[in-house]
């Protein structure tokens, strides 16, 4: 396996892919990334939290189909172990069915093994700094399947609705609606505009459901809303 040797201040890498083309090719793009340094590539899940608990890297990329132990799982021990070392899948297809598990296991990113070294760089920058590193493809998928999970009858015009018509941990009515459009992908701009509201209020209601929900960031706000069934029909 050939390093990149970044320099100080590099964000530091574990590659998890049981192909081994696959593995070594990311291996080599991530290689050619500057500000990036490979610590390791695993072969399956085991030998990848081996690796997060000899290296203790920044970021690791996780294939989600592989033996012995599989992405979702080796996420969940990484991250339990290993609050800090961040977590980006890797996913063959934007729809498989391991994406969700993932996320709810702490994955903070995800990314289609199509993707370019732009677009690896990104989200790999993206988790470090605390954002979520979402590829399009992966965000459209997410989308549509909290389309699919609640179907098209909405609830009334411009609320929230959930599977029991009520909002779970004391979540108030615009507190939902600000979730819900954190789950169509809208940005703290957009949603302020779609509410008529100044960034500064969304951002305070924003605080305040991460508080209330004990998520970390905007992919896990987006599988809190799929899991509550919060969902906005704003146009």
């Amino acid at each position: 396996m050939s390093e990149h040797m970044g320099g100080a201040g590099a964000i530091r890498v574990v590659v998890a892919d049981d192909q081994t083309v696959v593995r070594e090719g990311i291996v080599m793009l991530l290689g050619l990334l500057p500000g990036i340094e490979v610590v390791g590539a695993a072969g399956d899940g085991e030998e990848a939290v081996a690796l997060v608990e000899r290296h203790h890297p920044d970021v690791v990329l996780m294939d989600l189909r592989m033996p012995r132990c599989d992405g979702v799982e080796a996420t969940r021990r990484i991250r339990a172990a290993h609050p800090e070392t961040e977590v980006v899948v890797l996913t063959t297809y934007a729809d498989d069915d391991s994406l969700f598990p993932a996320l709810r296991a702490g994955a903070r990113g995800y990314l289609t093994k199509d993707a370019g070294a732009e677009e690896i760089a990104r989200a790999v920058a993206n988790v470090r700094s605390g954002a979520a590193g979402l590829s399009p493809q992966v965000q459209l998928r997410l989308l549509e399947r909290l389309s699919e999970q609640h179907g098209d009858s909405g609830p009334a015009a411009g609320r929230p609705g959930t599977r029991s018509g009520e909002l779970p941990d004391g979540l108030t009515v615009r507190e939902a609606e600000v979730l819900a459009l954190i789950a169509e992908g809208l940005s703290n701009a957009e949603i302020a505009q779609r509410l008529f509201v100044s960034q500064a209020t969304v951002k305070t209601h924003i605080n305040n459901l991460f508080a209330k929900t004990a998520v970390r960031d905007r992919a896990q706000a987006v599988a809190y809303a799929f899991r509550h069934g919060i969902t906005g029909t704003q146009q």
